[in-house]
């Protein structure tokens, strides 16, 4: 049996466009399954949960819906029962097919959830908060600063909709980067790499913790991440010159980035990250709020993922 939790609303629509599109090739190849439509914020936190808790092992979930979609189910999900997770994706984002390479294709999609065995694969934790009391799992990316910043206006933004009706979703992501490149505060702060190694910066303009090597629709801000190393990939971005970084921070071209321009990258299992002053949250794309303080962790292979 297949368990669908669909968010109809993902894309702009494009979820329920997708999941029309599914029901017919489920009911034409006589695939049993059972569908939730989520109509609200958590839902599908809360269907993972209860699919998962009270079911049995070998629980096959496949998720039609964007990265924030993905996001719910993965926080929701209890791992003792060894679930298998599967995306169509259906989002304006979609960082977690790119980087898993999942095609867009309806027909090939279902092939691939029919007939692939699930993979295991890492995923991150991130903890916040007062005394760090909140914890969220993250399968993409988690990030302090400029990135989540972007995140949390694309929650609020109408103009990211407006962009995906015509198919334009990314640029909602470039505007919205341009805006909070220019506006986002440089503060100085810290990175504590698996407790031992801590390394200062002057002028951050984003810390970005990752499982995965894209984020914010299709930037590679970590092109090293791989989610079966059971390693997090650490993105610190904190140029002298934004003026200079500007071109390669928009359009994520890494390869020309060097430690000379504010850009390092680190590996460790687990780091915490301060900041002087409260900055954006997000896991994911998803807003945890603002923080000064957040530790990240990798969870090695323990997600099921078919793809």
């Amino acid at each position: 049996m297949y368990y669908f939790i669909v968010n109809p609303n993902s894309g702009n629509g494009r979820g329920l466009k997708n999941w029309n599109a599914l029901l017919k090739l489920l009911n034409k190849k006589r695939i049993g399954y059972n569908a939730f439509l989520t109509a609200a914020p958590g839902e599908a936190k809360l269907k993972a949960a209860e699919l998962t808790e009270s079911g049995t092992e070998d629980t096959t979930i496949i998720i039609v819906g964007g990265d924030g979609t993905v996001n719910e189910v993965i926080d929701g999900l209890c791992l003792d029962t060894k679930p298998s997770v599967g995306i169509v994706p259906s989002g304006s984002g979609n960082d977690l097919a790119k980087s898993l390479k999942v095609s867009k294709n309806i027909k090939k999609n279902l092939k691939r959830i029919l007939t692939a065995s699930p993979r295991s694969i890492d995923y991150g934790v991130v903890s916040y908060g007062s005394n760090e009391n909140k914890n969220r799992r993250f399968v993409i990316s988690s990030g302090i600063g400029f990135d989540a910043a972007v995140c949390h206006d694309l929650l609020e933004s109408r103009m990211k909709a407006a962009l995906n009706k015509v198919r334009m979703g990314r640029c909602a992501y470039l505007l919205n980067g341009a805006k909070e490149y220019l506006l986002s505060p440089p503060v100085k702060g810290y990175v504590l790499l698996d407790g031992v190694r801590r390394v200062e910066f002057n002028n951050i303009l984003f810390i970005s913790a990752h499982i995965m090597p894209y984020e914010g629709g299709g930037y590679m801000f970590a092109p090293g991440a791989d989610c079966r190393d059971g390693k997090l990939q650490i993105c610190v971005v904190s140029p002298c010159s934004r003026l200079k970084l500007l071109p390669s921070v928009l359009f994520a071209k890494h390869c020309a980035l060097k430690c000379r321009n504010g850009v390092k990258l680190f590996e460790c299992r687990e780091a915490h990250i301060h900041t002087e002053l409260p900055l954006a949250v997000h896991t994911d794309g998803e807003s945890c709020e603002y923080q000064t303080d957040i530790d990240v962790r990798c969870v090695e292979r323990r997600l099921r993922f078919i793809f």
